[in-house]
């Protein structure tokens, strides 16, 4: 389990991240590129996935670790249930999602840490 406070923490840990409104949710942001919007109503992050990653992390279990029900979902988009998921999965989540969108410079950082 983890807090919103926590995964915004978390989030914001990565380099050149910066906090920003996205509708009705809460946004981290490297280089102007969501990589995660924190939902504080249902307690759910949403990131952005490869479907690679995404397929390997919905596996670990479908209850907390789940494709956005919609053609979001089909394009990586990820729900995560922060009242279920643990601190070092979600880590490792955001870790993806981040080297997702971010500059590669940015990205090499986290990729085999």
């Amino acid at each position: 389990m983890i807090s919103l406070a926590a995964a915004k923490k978390l989030a914001l840990g990565y380099e050149e991240t910066e906090e920003q409104p996205h509708f009705e949710k809460s946004s981290v942001r490297v280089k102007k590129k969501i990589f995660v919007t924190l939902d504080e109503v249902n307690h759910q992050a949403c990131v952005k996935l490869s479907e690679e990653n995404q397929s390997v992390f919905c596996s670990y279990n479908k209850a907390i670790v789940f494709p956005v029900p919609n053609k979001w979902g089909k394009q990586g988009c990820t729900l995560v249930a922060l009242t279920k998921v643990p601190k070092e999965l979600f880590q490792d989540i955001l870790t993806r999602a981040y080297c997702a969108v971010a500059p590669k410079k940015l990205a090499d950082k986290y990729e085999h840490g």
